[in-house]
């Protein structure tokens, strides 16, 4: 999952008035009995403003996301050692590791009292699947049989997910409700990993009063979801206008009621203005810092500072098909790579609270390869310039970077552009973009010709998770437009191995050919550095960084 601040992937991750729920909203009515009604004192959470509104299958950024982690859960979750564990599935079975039924528990509901059935999940899949739709997480449901049909594409597959013809199909055609508590599924191959991809927010189900007809979803659901979480939404939340997202707990969740009565998702566009709110108590957890805080935060905050392992990396991309020039050329994307002090900026400008990376795959996931990016990673500005001067670099008049400014990233993006600027004696400018959803578009619509920011954080504990978004052909992080059929091919043969430790071999020999291309530069692995005010305890952060907001308390 894109990484919206300093360190904040995943997972995959997390999310009213009568009148509003009566023509479909999110479920303010309480004819299960489920509401806390009115709340005292939320617990209030930054987040950056959600790249789209809260419609699972379309949200890919993290601050999106960890609303979505309270208003909704999944058929499995992860646990301590990020193995996928049941939630609302019962079972996930199969003989051959193609054909998989799915068997949901009982008691789970709709935050509008209805029960969380098998259509749900099937109507949810479908829609995010459907190419028209275009949900950002339609590319994960790839493996799925019948997901050609619904999304054609363009002949030689060069360009990403162009649509060739008008899709044939509307449902996949390997997937079904056999009946109210069983899913049946069919994959084009078979994916020992398939499980393990359940928790991921595109797989949460959606509620029969999401859809105005069958495939076609309400137009105010995403601003005012009906979840099945632990929280629902006390308001609607209207994206691009309001500063907050609003939610009360649902008294009527299967696994008991969450220990606090409402929580407040703040929405900031300066890490510092939401860090000195935490200072002042006006804000109660943030689960990342301003890197120049976060000297000063271990004294002050004490047992409220969390500094531990994350699974995010940080890259620098390109876009190597309509980027500019430089963008183009592997052999000056290398010796950008190579030009960039890894160590002196974890050190200096994140207090030697990062890693320097050396790899695509974070060192939590089974997969990871010290030192797998070998000479391309490694800072040595005498051969960087070497190499950017024998591959015409002198022609290059300028380098952009651009990044998102509400995440925290001036001061490690100024510091490439110095050493940049320093090493291979080229003009570069840092461009900021006021939120990341900005940049998010930009980067989709093929606008950004420079280099630019991107980060990853796992949306489920495989190495596949960290390629083939980012690097396989159409992939949904795909912004760096990299294309390459033996890649794609590897990483089928991960898919079909008997096992995930036996398909780790096949996985690395494609992040070999990713490193080698180097479309996206490994610049340093996430720690989480969060806190959280003396208004609340127990506050944890899992790797994939979310929040676990059930078991927050009021101090």
């Amino acid at each position: 999952m894109r990484v919206t601040r300093g360190v904040r992937i995943t997972a995959g991750a997390a999310l009213l008035a009568l009148a509003v729920a009566a023509c479909g909203g999110g479920g303010g009515s309480d004819n299960s009995g489920s509401g806390s009604g009115s709340a005292a004192q939320p617990v209030r959470i930054e987040i950056a403003e959600p790249q789209n509104d809260l419609v699972p299958g379309n949200t890919g950024e993290t601050s999106g996301a960890e609303v979505l982690n309270a208003l909704f859960i999944g058929l499995v979750d992860y646990d301590d050692q990020k193995k996928p564990v049941n939630r609302i599935a019962e079972s996930i079975d199969s003989t051959d590791q193609t054909t998989w039924t799915i068997k949901l528990k009982d008691g789970y509901t709709w935050h509008d009292g209805t029960p969380v059935t098998a259509q749900n999940f099937v109507d949810s899949w479908n829609y995010t699947a459907y190419g028209p739709n275009q949900q950002q997480s339609n590319y994960f449901f790839s493996v799925f049989k019948g997901y050609d049909a619904m999304n054609p594409q363009d002949p030689d597959g060069e360009e990403g997910p162009k649509k060739a013809a008008e899709p044939t199909a509307t449902t996949l055609s390997g997937l079904k409700a056999v009946d109210d508590k069983t899913i049946s599924v069919e994959l084009t191959h078979p994916y020992s990993g398939f499980p393990t991809m359940l928790g991921y927010t595109a797989f949460y189900p959606l509620p029969k009063a999401a859809f105005e007809s069958e495939g076609k979803l309400k137009a105010d659901y995403g601003s005012n979801p009906i979840g099945d979480g632990p929280f629902k939404m006390s308001k609607p939340y209207k994206r691009g206008t309001d500063q907050t997202v609003e939610m009360v707990r649902f008294d009527g969740f299967k696994e008991g009621k969450a220990k606090v009565d409402a929580l407040q998702y703040k929405i900031y566009t300066d890490l510092n203005t939401a860090y000195n709110d935490l200072r002042a108590g006006n804000l109660d957890i943030m689960d990342q810092l301003p890197p120049e805080q976060i000297g000063g935060a271990k004294a002050e905050f004490g047992d409220r500072y969390i500094e531990q392992p994350s699974s995010g990396i940080g890259w620098l991309g390109f876009n190597i098909k309509s980027g500019d020039a430089y963008a183009k050329s592997r052999e000056l994307r290398t010796a950008i790579s190579m030009s960039i002090d890894r160590a002196t900026i974890t050190d200096k400008v994140f207090s030697g609270t990062r890693v320097p990376a050396d790899d695509n795959i974070s060192p939590v996931v089974a997969g990871y390869r010290k030192g797998a990016c070998g000479e391309a990673c490694t800072f040595d500005p005498a051969k960087a310039k070497s190499l950017w001067d024998s591959n015409g670099g002198k022609d290059v008049k300028s380098i952009d970077l651009s990044y998102n400014a509400d995440g925290a990233h001036k001061e490690w993006m100024e510091a490439v552009a110095n050493n940049i600027r320093t090493n291979l004696q080229v003009e570069v400018s840092v461009k900021p973009y006021e939120k990341f959803a900005d940049i998010l578009n930009d980067l989709g619509d093929g606008k950004v010709k420079g280099a630019f920011r991107m980060a990853w954080i796992m949306d489920y504990p495989s190495p596949e998770n960290y390629l083939r978004p980012i690097f396989g052909t159409g992939g949904s992080s795909n912004y760096v437009q990299y294309s390459n059929k033996e890649f794609d091919e590897l990483l089928n043969k991960g898919d079909s191995a008997a096992s995930l430790d036996e398909g780790v071999q096949f996985y690395q020999q494609a992040d070999d050919l990713a490193l080698k291309e180097m479309a996206y530069v490994p610049i340093y692995f996430y720690t989480t550095n969060g806190a959280f005010s003396s208004n609340v305890k127990n506050v944890k952060i899992d790797p994939f960084e979310r929040i676990d907001v059930f078991n927050v308390e009021r101090a």
